[in-house]
């Protein structure tokens, strides 16, 4: 059985005709007969009642011609997904990233990559680190972009830039008049992280021992649940925060209330990366995402991509 016999099958049930089935298929009539033949053969039963004047389908032939019409919509589809896999940049992709990194990427993002993969929307989605991980590997998403370390087995991880941290202070706190800060001064300030789960909170810490005592912070701190509620409240006053630079600029407030310091040397910092399955069958937009984040990031390339 071939789905060149099964197409002989169901156009001839709509001609009811060999010559005119036959032209349909673009062969000969007699070679269209043949395969019906060795079809009715195969299956040892009779499709069609043939006279002089016509071409009639048996009761048993109508529900095979019906489950044969299936079969070849069927292959259709597997060469139309085969098609559009010959082009892996003209379907959507399934992206996750963390929440520190998400909102300051993505604007710059999403207009690079539709100049280079119109066709390529993405579906976004912000999680915790440890959540994407699992979306990941049981295919709800194709890639994630997370700060490093990552490991995970069969995923693959490409560092794409390293972004250093900054200080956000009240514009009228005593630091605000100088050139920067050091690390060691944030023992001296009540300091605002983010909550348990979020990766950058850990980053911080251990970016900037001085604020950490064994495994516990040092020194009186205040948690929220994002980093914009967090600017919120570094501009009335509660304190001081760390940031990565991607999120240090001036939204919604003027110099008037809020100030931004670069730390001295060594600048802590966080690699942020790519992450896909080994076995995902879209390494072209993989590629392209990376490029194109790499081209909008405002931080500097990893060394280790």
């Amino acid at each position: 059985m071939t789905l060149t016999e099964l197409r002989y099958i169901v156009t001839l049930a709509q001609e009811q005709h060999f010559g005119h089935a036959a032209e349909r298929c673009h062969v000969s009539q007699p070679t269209l007969s043949v395969g019906v033949k060795k079809l009715e053969e195969e299956l040892g039963v009779l499709l069609f009642e043939r006279t002089k004047s016509a071409v009639r389908v048996t009761p048993i032939g109508e529900k095979i011609v019906a489950q044969a019409q299936r079969v070849l919509e069927e292959a259709m589809t597997i060469r139309e997904l085969a098609n559009a896999g010959k082009n892996q940049l003209s379907a959507p992709l399934k992206v996750g990233t963390i929440y520190t990194i998400g909102p300051y990427l993505f604007p710059h993002l999403i207009p690079q990559l539709h100049r280079v993969a119109p066709e390529m929307p993405l579906y976004i989605e912000e999680d915790y680190t440890h959540n994407l991980r699992d979306k990941l590997r049981n295919g709800e998403l194709d890639a994630i972009i997370v700060a490093l370390p990552f490991s995970e087995p069969d995923i693959l991880t490409k560092p794409l830039y390293d972004e250093p941290f900054s200080l956000l202070i009240p514009a009228d706190h005593p630091w605000a008049d100088r050139q920067d800060v050091s690390l060691d001064d944030l023992d001296d300030d009540r300091l605002l992280l983010l909550g348990e789960g979020h990766c950058f909170r850990e980053q911080v810490l251990e970016a900037c021992p001085t604020t950490r005592r064994g495994d516990e912070p040092k020194h009186s701190t205040i948690e929220s649940s994002s980093l914009e509620t967090i600017r919120h409240m570094v501009a009335s006053g509660m304190g001081m925060t760390v940031l990565p630079m991607s999120a240090a600029d001036d939204r919604y407030y003027s110099s008037d209330l809020l100030v931004t310091k670069q730390f001295r040397s060594p600048v802590p910092f966080r690699t942020v990366a790519i992450a896909w399955r080994a076995s995902f069958p879209r390494p072209k937009a993989v590629d392209i995402l990376s490029d194109s984040i790499r081209l909008c990031s405002v931080a500097a390339p990893a060394d280790k991509a």
